[in-house]
């Protein structure tokens, strides 16, 4: 507004954050937008610049976080990292799995970074988490284990399915090296093509891979064993 005394100068109002350009419903709608998709999508779709974007993000980010405490509370979480630029960069991210919300994140994926975050977090809520899921990597373990004793660690169900696949697989190409050794052409040709019935759920089979699993669990009982162990560990 223009001001007879003091020239032009910038109100504050209550439907727009300080220095901005926009209306608080227009910034957050396009916040909601963002956790969802890309920005250059919201762009589009707002018809702003893709920067542009990036600092509403921030500022709505920012005065949410002065109003809620991510940390306050967490009971059950999850710690992982997350790659990019192509993998050759990584952060660590922890998520609340009680509320599935990402609660903190930072550069580098090593034992400091993980201390850095229960050093946030502090020893009286440490006191009060639970359970820590993460993937086995010992750059995790090692700063959750410093944790209270009552703290349990555990392996997310995404890597256990993993490395039970990747268990099965292995007998799989050791059985099919086996009989190409053997002559078996045919057989190990057989077994190749089996591979999506030993790797799919039971229920999601479809019949020529129902067939296949019967046939394997006739001919061949090591691979066999090994199926009904992944099953049975995945139950």
């Amino acid at each position: 507004m223009e001001c007879p005394d003091h020239g032009v100068v910038v109100a504050e109002v209550p439907w727009a954050r300080p220095t901005s350009g926009f209306t608080r419903d227009f910034e957050d709608q396009c916040a909601r937008l963002a956790v969802h998709t890309s920005k250059s999508a919201v762009s589009q779709l707002a018809r702003i610049a893709w920067r542009t974007v990036g600092g509403i993000v921030d500022s709505v980010g920012t005065e949410a976080r002065r109003r809620v405490d991510l940390l306050s509370g967490l009971r059950r979480i999850g710690i992982d990292e997350l790659s990019y630029r192509k993998g050759h960069k990584y952060v660590t991210v922890v998520i609340d799995h009680d509320t599935g919300r990402l609660v903190w994140m930072a550069p580098d994926r090593d034992p400091a970074t993980v201390r850095s975050f229960f050093a946030e977090l502090g020893p009286e809520q440490t006191k009060e988490l639970q359970l820590v899921s993460a993937d086995g990597a010992s750059w995790i373990d090692e700063a959750v284990r410093a944790c209270p004793p009552h703290v349990v660690l555990c392996l997310d169900h995404f890597h256990v399915v993993q490395w039970a696949t990747k268990a099965l697989d292995e007998v799989r190409r050791r059985v099919w090296n086996d009989l190409r050794r053997r002559g078996r052409l045919d057989d190990a040709k057989d077994l190749k093509g089996a591979r999506w019935a030993l790797w799919k759920n039971p229920e999601d089979l479809t019949s020529r891979q129902k067939t296949s699993l019967a046939w394997i669990a006739v001919v061949n009982a090591p691979l066999y064993r090994a199926y009904l162990l992944k099953e049975l560990f995945l139950c």
